[in-house]
């Protein structure tokens, strides 16, 4: 799996105008912007980077509506109408993007399979009975209990079989779409960042060079919006997971998608690459900033797949991705709150970027052209759900406390000490200052107050970047901005 993005296309060289721009050129700046095109309106897609280079391009890619936040907690917190409305639009989802590979002829290893999730010794073993109940409450009748999933050397003990699963190679889909968007008129501008975005009746975006798109809708699809400040960001918290690549012989493994109840859990697939099979495991997740042993994750996360997969042997590539989670299970999809009317976002994939990026072009083109859509009101951004009230609080209460690094001291105590290759953050006077050392020993120093709302970056030694504990914002080692919610990079140390 190649997690780069797609080739560039031009920067956005003049004003220009359309129906709607869409800032991000991931799965849900894309799906959204096809949709659009193809119901007959002019669209512009704005990205800072290539095509699909930012999480969408970290992706597993299963298409799956087995939700790792489980259907009986989703209707704890959503109501049975909820839960089924969640299971109906995933599964829509799959098929829509079943028939734009169809109708587009994107060559992407669509396929349909069976999803398994099963509980290991260490799990509640009466996870399975909740969630085969409140998964057939859901509508998603076809899950069953099987004995084990079909892994003949690893004995996974019961598991449920989810049927009418699929995945799919995401790039190759990317390209697909982009494609088939730009035949139909729509326009896609990478290399071009953009640092206003205002709704209303004069609506448009502005660049750092200048130039403006003026529109009559906007829609934020960034991962995590970059055009809100506070709102959002208190109801969603950013997490890395791991991933690593296994070399199997073909054949040695059910295709199939597999997952475990853990907490973080594991999800494996396959991949089919030459003459043999890479088997994709992710897990190992923690909050973005908040851990000091990146570099072990991808060790232990290939540790626990070579003890239950042995005919895996050689690991060819790892990576790691941001995946924003909900307080309460579900992507918000719609219009920004507190802001004018014609600006939308899309944000909160919880682990199901690729469905709930194409439910997101599904809902707001709905919601952009005016139609009914019954998603609408699940996967609202201005909604407040009291059941969901303590995980808000544990999680905000969290970020409380990493303004406590505003006071401490810093990891190292000069920049002598800093690696090569390296960075850590140190104290000088009343400041944070973040420190990088690069490959010819040069040192750099930049602010360690992310831009956003004031938090102390931490060093992440796997990634190589300067990441944000209390919002998930990431910096490359020259303090440029990854991620948002920060609109700008680390400003340099005075």
């Amino acid at each position: 799996m190649d997690t780069a993005g797609l080739p560039v296309r031009s920067r956005l060289e003049e004003n220009a105008s359309a129906n709607v721009c869409i800032v991000g050129a991931g799965i849900s700046g894309l799906s959204t912007a096809y949709m659009l095109a193809r119901a007959g309106r002019s669209v512009i897609v704005l990205d800072d980077g290539e095509i699909g280079g930012g999480e969408t391009s970290r992706t597993t890619a299963h298409l799956s509506n087995a939700l790792d936040d489980r259907y009986f907690e989703l209707e704890r917190l959503h109501g049975e109408k909820g839960a089924r409305l969640a299971a109906e639009s995933h599964a829509a989802a799959i098929d829509q993007i079943e028939a734009i590979v169809k109708a587009e002829a994107i060559g992407c290893d669509f396929e349909r399979l069976d999803g398994y999730l099963f509980n290991p010794p260490e799990g509640d073993p009466g996870t399975l009975d909740q969630e085969l109940e409140a998964a057939h409450r859901s509508g998603l009748t076809g899950v069953e209990r099987v004995a084990r999933a079909p892994l003949d050397w690893f004995d996974t003990g019961p598991s449920l079989r989810f049927p009418r699963q699929a995945q799919f190679h995401p790039m190759r889909y990317l390209e697909g779409l982009a494609r088939a968007f730009e035949q139909r008129g729509g326009r896609i501008f990478t290399g071009t960042h953009v640092n206003e975005i205002k709704g209303g009746a004069q609506a448009g975006v502005k660049t750092d060079e200048g130039r403006e798109v003026k529109a009559g809708s906007i829609v934020v699809a960034t991962n995590t919006p970059v055009n809100d400040m506070v709102t959002i960001h208190t109801k969603q918290h950013a997490y890395r997971t791991y991933v690593v690549g296994m070399r199997v012989p073909r054949g040695s493994v059910t295709s199939a998608l597999f997952w475990d109840t853990l907490d973080p859990y594991h999800y494996v697939r396959l991949q089919s690459e030459g003459d043999s099979h890479v088997l994709i495991v992710g897990g190992e997740d923690h909050k973005t900033g908040q851990a000091d042993d990146t570099e072990e994750r991808f060790d232990r996360l290939a540790a626990w797949t070579r003890e239950r997969f042995p005919m895996a042997k050689d690991q060819i590539f790892s990576w790691s991705g941001q995946v924003m989670e909900p307080v309460d299970g579900m992507a918000f999809i719609g219009r920004n709150p507190g802001d004018e009317t014609n600006v939308y976002i899309a944000t909160g994939d919880s682990g199901h970027g690729m469905t709930h990026g194409t439910i997101a072009g599904l809902l707001l083109t709905d919601l952009i052209l005016g139609r009914q859509n019954e998603w609408a009101s699940l996967y609202d951004p201005s909604r407040i759900s009291m059941r969901s009230a303590s995980e808000f609080a544990a999680e905000n209460l969290n970020v409380a406390a990493q303004y406590a690094d505003l006071v401490t001291g810093g990891d190292v105590a000069s920049a002598e000490q800093v690696a090569v290759g390296s960075g850590a953050v140190l104290r000088r006077g009343l400041k944070k200052i973040a420190v990088y050392r690069d490959e010819q020993r040069q040192v750099h120093e930049f602010s360690a107050i992310c831009p956003h709302l004031g938090c102390v970056v931490a060093w992440n030694p796997a990634e190589k970047s300067w990441d944000c504990p209390c919002h998930g914002s990431r910096f490359d080692p020259m303090g440029n901005v990854l991620n948002g919610p920060a609109l700008t990079g680390l400003s340099p140390a005075e």
